[in-house]
């Protein structure tokens, strides 16, 4: 009888949610334009109400399809043994390795911790010891209960850390545990008292809706799964599946849902946990590429793990203490609270307050700690690491005598970098010495002119990298990094696959510096006690002025940007056409070559953040970097030309103040949907006002830049302007 009434209990509910979802759908959607700004500022009170909505991109057919295959799509055994096989074939030759990659490098989390410094996280409801309990229900009732507040614990802070504008501003988002048999939402204690402890699956954070205080599945933000088997290198393939099933779920729900998922709608985060480790698995993939046959639910669905889904897997590691608590510091905790950061960011778009913003203050936070402790600060770098000097000592105990100790080791002085100085540059192959004839700087990084002492009338760019005689590089050696060692390895990656083009860098010479005096270093790859050995060099042609200089000497006309727009756009096709983007556009990286020429040019350089791997960052510029680039450390198809329009524009006006990640996207889009951009461009030419227009469409889309038409626009305009033929490559 009991069973009955619950059964006629959940029907019911299952008709008014139902009802609630037709009426939903006979409501009109807000504009895209609308949904942006509430996201810019979040309005709670629509959030809770989840009136956020966007434009619908299918028909009613499609949608209806893909409800009816969720509806039949109910089983996780079922799906995951149509992935047995499949799990078989990707784990063979893996013994004790990981089979899948990890969803985040160690680097991220470490800023991440940086971030969180500040931050503070208390779970209450401790999770059980299966050790000292006295019945296993009672320690997996509890072990949901800790589970529940351990999210609500890592949302609320991290909301209020991240995004929220007021101090008691509510936290819009529900936690609750997934009953299996009807797929809906309850609060563990309810559901507790429900006696629905074993249909328990999975516990959720969704967005709140009081619509739905069982929420649906387009709400859900991330999925926890408790299971007693996680402690161990990696899932097996039953928990695997489950997650992979419930993640499709999502994935599905979010294709047809109103809510605007935009910033990461094909990607999921489920976390595994047992009573004392957890891990999180990330599932990516379209689903507009799954076969929503109705009759056939899962082998579809396996066969779109199998065939378009990308999946990582984090290494399994402990979260709660032997008392129940959280290691909040420790990594097994912090890759679980990441991916929950991932999560809200994918619906609520990038934080107020960004990772780089909060990490910025451990500096601060080491200074202040060592002035507490009357320590200087002479030994550390930025990071607030020791940094290790190289120093010849007696083995022996010194005493050391009052007048001593004020006395200083002098440092060993290092090579100066003078015009009239000469550095010999040692490859596998020669030894070739240069010139400096002007010291100049690229923001603050300095870089030189230099004549090759063999070809006096030649000039060269030359770019020395720091020392490599510190453990913790400082955040300056790291950009010499990216300026020398990285744009060496992406012109030779360049020169390898054979491109060539008059409006790209070539290079003239790479190697190390043979430093003054004798080399005592121990083999041919180690270095000896001089502070300079082993210092990398790059030597790059042809040498120009930079448009920065240009436009501060009021040279860059209207003759010189369609020019400009037109080299650079053939360097990044003739790039593009070997997969490499540039990734950091701005007028210090276009130098304008007029020296030997009959015709000047301009060369598109600092190739250091160019984006070659799916890994690889670009360089972040308030200014010049592309929306999609600030949204997701991440570069789409027209993103290099959505930088370059960015240039262009500066050129001719005043750069705005621009002091946060949110500022820059705000003030792009005003002047995108204003027309700012356009109608600046315009004053100068219309050719540019076309491009900048046609950029403005492909923005933040999949969708090529079709190189060959403008180039060919913009050698047209230049040819009937101005009679010069100009060449074209790419």
């Amino acid at each position: 009888r009991e069973n009955l009434q619950r059964k006629r209990e959940d029907d019911e509910e299952s008709y008014r949610e139902q009802r609630l979802d037709e009426d939903e759908e006979e409501e009109d959607c807000d504009s895209h334009s609308s949904s942006m700004e509430a996201k810019s500022s979040p309005d709670l009170e629509s959030i809770g109400s989840g009136t956020t909505t966007k434009r619908s991109s299918g028909t009613g057919s499609r949608s209806r399809l893909r409800r009816d295959f969720l509806t039949r799509f109910t089983d996780s055994e079922r799906f995951t043994e149509n992935l047995q096989d499949w799990f078989g074939l990707v784990s063979e030759n893996h013994d004790n390795k990981p089979v899948f990659e990890p969803p985040f490098e160690l680097v991220e989390l470490q800023k991440f911790d940086y971030a969180l410094e500040g931050v503070s996280f208390q779970q209450l409801t401790r999770m059980p010891n299966a050790v000292y309990a006295s019945t296993s229900t009672s320690v997996e009732a509890n072990a949901y209960l800790a589970v529940e507040d351990f999210l609500h614990a890592a949302v609320k802070s991290l909301w209020e850390a991240f995004w929220s504008q007021e101090e008691e501003e509510a936290v819009p988002f529900s936690v609750g545990c997934l009953f299996s048999e009807n797929l809906k939402f309850y609060q563990a204690e309810k559901a507790l008292a429900l006696g629905r402890l074993d249909g328990l699956s999975a516990t959720g954070v969704l967005l709140k809706n009081p619509r739905h205080p069982h929420g649906k599945w387009d709400h859900v933000l991330e999925l926890a799964l408790l299971r007693p088997e996680v402690g161990s290198r990696q899932p097996s393939l039953p928990v695997l599946g489950e997650a992979l099933f419930y993640a499709l779920r999502v994935l599905i729900s979010r294709s047809v849902s109103r809510l605007d998922f935009s910033q990461s709608a094909n990607c999921v985060f489920v976390l595994l946990v047992d009573l004392q480790y957890g891990g999180v698995v990330k599932v990516e993939g379209d689903v507009s590429k799954l076969d929503y046959d109705v009759n056939n639910v899962y082998d579809c669905a396996a066969e779109w793990v199998k065939n378009h889904s990308k999946i990582s897997v984090s290494p399994i590691d402990r979260i709660w203490n032997k008392l129940g608590n959280a290691n909040w510091r420790d990594i097994g905790a912090l890759q679980v609270v990441f991916a929950t950061y991932h999560s809200i960011v994918q619906y609520f778009g990038p934080p107020r307050h960004s990772i780089e913003d909060l990490a910025a203050d451990h500096s601060s936070r080491v200074h202040s700690r060592r002035q507490e402790r009357q320590l200087g600060d002479s030994g550390l770098n930025e990071n607030g690491m020791f940094r290790l000097q190289q120093r010849t000592m007696s083995p022996e105990i010194v005493e050391v005598h009052e007048e001593e100790e004020s006395s200083k080791v002098e440092p060993e002085p290092l090579m100066k970098l003078e015009v009239g100085s000469v550095l010999w540059l040692e490859d596998s192959n020669y030894q070739k010495g240069y010139q400096i004839n002007q010291v100049l700087t690229n923001g603050t990084l300095p870089y030189h002119i230099a004549s090759p002492v063999d070809e006096a009338g030649k000039s060269v760019f030359l770019y020395v990298g720091s020392p490599p005689s510190q453990l913790e590089p400082a955040l300056e050696d790291m950009n010499l990094w990216y300026q020398v060692q990285r744009q060496t390895k992406m012109l030779s990656i360049m020169r390898q696959r054979g491109l060539s083009s008059k409006y790209l860098p070539q290079l003239h010479g790479s190697g190390r510096i043979i430093h003054p005096g004798q080399c005592q270093k121990p083999s041919s790859g180690g270095r000896c006690d001089h502070p300079w050995c082993g210092t990398p060099i790059l030597v790059t042609t042809p040498v120009g002025e930079t448009v920065s200089d240009m436009v501060n000497e009021g040279r860059f006309g209207q003759e010189e940007a369609i020019r400009c727009c037109h080299d650079c756009l053939s360097a990044l096709s003739s790039s593009s056409s070997a997969g490499i983007r540039h990734g950091d556009i701005r007028p210090e990286n276009v130098v304008y070559v007029t020296s030997g020429v009959r015709q000047p040019y301009f060369v598109l350089i600092g190739w250091g953040h160019a984006v070659l791997e799916d890994r690889d960052r670009p360089a972040m510029n308030l200014h010049f970097s592309s929306t999609y680039a600030l949204q997701e450390g991440k570069l789409c198809a027209a993103s290099d030309a959505e930088s370059l329009i960015y240039m262009l524009y500066f050129c001719f006006g005043d750069l705005p103040e621009l002091d946060s990640v949110e500022g820059a996207l705000q003030w792009r889009e005003t002047s995108w949907s204003k027309r700012l951009i356009q109608q600046k461009l315009g004053d100068v030419s219309t050719i540019l006002k076309a491009f900048s227009d046609y950029v403005d469409s492909l923005c933040g889309t999949p969708y090529p830049l079709d190189y060959g038409i403008w180039l060919r626009r913009l050698k047209r305009n230049l040819s009937e302007d101005h009679g010069k033929e100009i060449e074209t490559s790419g």
